[in-house]
């Protein structure tokens, strides 16, 4: 385990937008500052543009890979974040504008129930988004006869829209003021550089999605986290936190991965634990980052309440394509474009809300893209028909020359026919659209991975609003609209998504109150997209560190936490575990269970009836094993040992059992009832152990009730290895069942263990029966106990916190 020896005010996790603000805005303050960045630092000069640097640039660290695309493919979306110090302004487009004013709504119903609520309005981002602007220092567009900047203005204008320049954060001049120029150096601000390279200012290559190799895009590493930086904020890169819990003297305690810098002689990364301490946490590893981190700690932060990983949006993100534009119709020279030139947006078009009119649906934006110069290259030559023709017809022509015995040296005609017009990019204009969708989606963990529940169709009216409006601009620029290709099947790419920790009016609501502050963990707060309510609209960057930036002041406004002294030691002993039975001849069989169970509950009644209504669903696969069934049968806690898995994808998916018992058939404190006890040990994805105690009741109630009372596990889970005879504290309940199949199924996989064979089976099944026949045949020995049908299911019993075990196995 790594040794704590470190302590900071407050550790930042991620270096996005939100992250990176409140770095700079604790450092400034004077507050001690660790930021954990999981991927690598990128100076000007060192993103990948050759194939082989760009096949390693992707994040994947179980396959080795460190790069920045952080690529992912759910159900019914594709995400693309980065990872780099930097976050995602190292790939974004630099459009930084304000959340429209109406546009923060409140109680706005949400088609599967529920509503879009914002708990913070215009007025209160305000001072925050001058704050952001006056550092990230955006302007618009200086080149405005830019062809696609042009060409978009004008369809605009033929269709009757406004358009605009939206600020971007890109250097084209020097300093602030100064007149546009080209691949020059940038002034240095008062803060530095941690990058220690010049920048220079923007070359118009369309490459702002890719990394921008020459310093021109004012990102976070070149302005926020510079001067977090320069006041003393300790800013470590290739550090992925796996695990966030609170301190028992106050603060958390935060545990990272610190990959190597550079792989070993066969191609691995070493990996280093580490762990540090803070009286402050701040949240800003982005959406998918945060939500994931806040899922897989559930059981470190119990009181984070029922809203986490809700409110998932995709900012209405859509991607379409104008091809082949035109001056005129069809029969008119074709319209350079040149969606290569120019940063990647320069010019959008904003489509007013139903809050802004009556009748108008839900608002939007669509603003022209670009792509990087070298990826005409790239598209031409897929153009497989069109390249092979015109190889076709240049050979010909050369051959023919060569028989005609035509002196014909020069070729560079046929060469540049060889290369052809590059129509297709050149007349081409990808169109982003992005506003209010209908943010109704959740993110999850899905066999410990990161999963994503959203779908396009409650948001079809918004999606077809904006494809209209983009087929209209295909038109004016007599061009053909064209779809994604992952539309055709109603999926869409983001590379804005919000929500997963949402600011809420209330626990019930949201993870975090209007502060970014979580309501059941205070010093606990989440600065990035996660926290987002709903959709911004607009490209949602500039609300994001406005948000940050009012929540770290508000922070800043109590004093620091104080480390409370360490708890004193006692000499309080807990009981080792009775070694295992020492195998003879025994036997086992293999059972499996499933039900529903819900974290935050103590009853398993209510925990199952709960985890049924949010599908949280808890199952595990044991193998029981009596090592000796003679002296399983003659010892009164009849202690068996279980291994196998426990699956909850709450906890984190499958997890194996470290070590388990089941006790059968043991008699309880209650005349004519026995138990069958069940304690496994195993540990989440983060690696905090934790115990599920399990018991069946089996007694003889009126009616047919053996099937029920044998199939019926009721459940609690509690922190820690809690050693047989000891409690624990509870952090959740449920209720398992066999289902008939399984059921069927087990009865198949009887077979003798160790020295065992058909005679230990035989034993087991007397012993079986015998139990059975003094539970349910002996009504003498019993006292009566309550008939009512739903007995079994409020049996103070049924809560296991006050359920006393018994023997070695409880």
């Amino acid at each position: 385990m790594p040794h704590v020896n470190e302590h900071v005010d407050a550790v930042v996790v991620g270096s996005g937008f939100g992250a990176s603000v409140s770095a700079y805005r604790l450092a400034e303050a004077g507050r001690s500052v660790v930021l954990l960045e999981r991927g690598r630092a990128y100076p000007p000069g060192s993103f990948a543009r050759t194939p082989y640097d760009m096949s390693r640039a992707f994040w994947e660290p179980k396959d080795e890979l460190f790069g920045l695309f952080d690529v992912r493919s759910f159900r019914k979306l594709e995400g693309i974040v980065s990872a780099g110090l930097g976050g995602g302004s190292l790939i974004y487009a630099n459009v930084l504008l304000r959340k429209d004013e109406r546009w923060f709504v409140h109680d706005s119903p949400l088609p599967g129930g529920g509503y879009e609520n914002w708990p913070i309005g215009r007025d209160d981002l305000d001072r925050h988004y001058d704050a952001a602007e006056q550092m990230l220092t955006p302007v618009p567009n200086p080149y405005p006869n830019l062809p696609k900047s042009r060409a978009l203005r004008e369809a605009a204008e033929q269709l009757g829209l406004e358009s605009f320049a939206p600020p971007l954060a890109v250097s084209f001049s020097t300093r602030p003021g100064a007149a546009p120029q080209q691949k020059q150096v940038i002034e240095e601000a008062p803060y530095g550089n941690i990058h220690g390279i010049p920048r220079l200012t923007c070359r118009l290559i369309g490459e702002c999605d890719l990394g921008c190799n020459e310093g021109a895009k004012n990102t976070l590493d070149h302005t926020y986290l510079s001067a977090a930086a320069h006041h003393g904020a300790d800013l470590r890169t290739n550090a992925e936190v796996t695990s966030i819990a609170p301190h028992p003297r106050g603060g958390y305690e935060v545990r990272y991965t610190k990959y190597a810098s550079i792989p070993d002689s066969a191609g691995h990364y070493e990996r280093t634990e580490r762990v540090i301490t803070c009286g402050q946490v701040f949240l800003g590893a982005g959406t998918f980052g945060t939500t994931a981190l806040l899922l897989r700690n559930r059981v470190n932060l119990p009181a984070l309440g029922r809203a986490v990983g809700m409110r998932f949006s995709g900012n209405g993100d859509l991607l379409t394509f104008c091809v082949g534009g035109r001056t005129s119709r069809a029969s008119g020279p074709v319209r350079l474009i040149d969606p290569n030139r120019g940063p990647v947006i320069t010019t959008a078009i904003r489509r007013p809300d139903g809050v802004d009119e009556e009748g108008a649906g839900r608002g939007y934006y669509v603003q022209e893209a670009g792509f990087p110069e070298f990826a005409n290259w790239l598209v031409e030559a897929a153009q497989v028909t069109s390249s092979v023709r015109r190889a076709a017809n240049v050979v010909s022509q050369i051959v023919a020359h060569r028989l005609a015995r035509r002196n014909e040296s020069t070729i560079s005609g046929e060469l540049s026919k060889l290369i052809g017009e590059g129509r297709l990019t050149a007349t081409s204009l990808p169109l982003l659209g992005m506003g209010r969708d209908t943010p109704d989606g959740r993110i999850m963990l899905t066999d410990g991975e990161l999963d994503v529940e959203w779908s396009t169709a409650t948001s079809k009216e918004y999606f077809d609003a904006m494809r209209a409006t983009m087929k209209d601009i295909s038109e004016k620029l007599d061009g053909r609209f064209r779809d994604n290709p992952l539309w055709w099947t109603k999926r869409v790419v983001t590379v804005h998504p919000l929500g997963g920790a949402p600011m809420g009016r209330h626990v019930h609501e949201g993870v975090v109150d209007s502060w970014n502050e979580s309501f059941g963990h205070p010093d606990l707060f989440v600065v990035d997209g996660s926290a987002v309510p709903g959709p911004v609209g607009p490209n949602p960057s500039l609300t994001i560190a406005a948000m940050a930036d009012r929540a770290v002041e508000h922070a800043l406004e109590r004093a620091k936490p104080v480390r409370r002294r360490a708890p004193r030691a006692t000499d309080e002993k807990t009981a080792a575990p009775a070694p295992d039975p020492t195998p003879g001849r025994g036997m086992e069989f293999t059972e499996q269970m499933k039900g529903f169970f819900t974290l935050g509950e103590s009853d398993p009644a209510a925990g199952f009836r709960l985890g049924r209504q949010l599908s949280h669903s808890f199952r595990f696969r044991l193998t029981i094993t009596a090592p000796d069934v003679q002296t399983f049968a003659e010892r009164p806690d009849h202690t068996a040992t279980a291994e196998g898995y426990v699956h909850c994808d709450l906890l984190g998916g499958e997890l194996p059992v470290s070590r388990g018992w089941a006790n059968l058939f043991v008699a309880a404190d209650q005349a004519g009832t026995r138990e069958m006890q069940y304690r496994l040990w195993f540990s989440d994805l983060t690696g905090s152990p934790l115990t599920m105690y399990g018991f069946k009741t089996v007694r003889d109630d009126p009616g047919l009730d053996i099937w029920r009372d044998t199939s019926t596990l009721y459940i609690t889970l509690m922190r820690g290895h809690i050693p047989p005879g000891a409690s624990g504290e509870p952090l959740g309940a449920g209720i398992l069942r066999i289902l008939p199949l399984d059921f069927a199924r087990q009865i198949t996989t009887f077979r003798g263990a160790h020295a065992g064979g058909v005679g230990s089976i035989a034993r087991f099944g007397g012993f079986f029966m015998k139990s059975v026949i003094d539970a349910y045949l002996a009504p003498a020995r019993r006292a009566p106990v309550d008939a009512s049908p739903t007995a079994h299911l409020d049996d103070p019993k049924a809560d296991a916190r006050s359920h006393a075990p018994i023997g070695t196995g409880a």
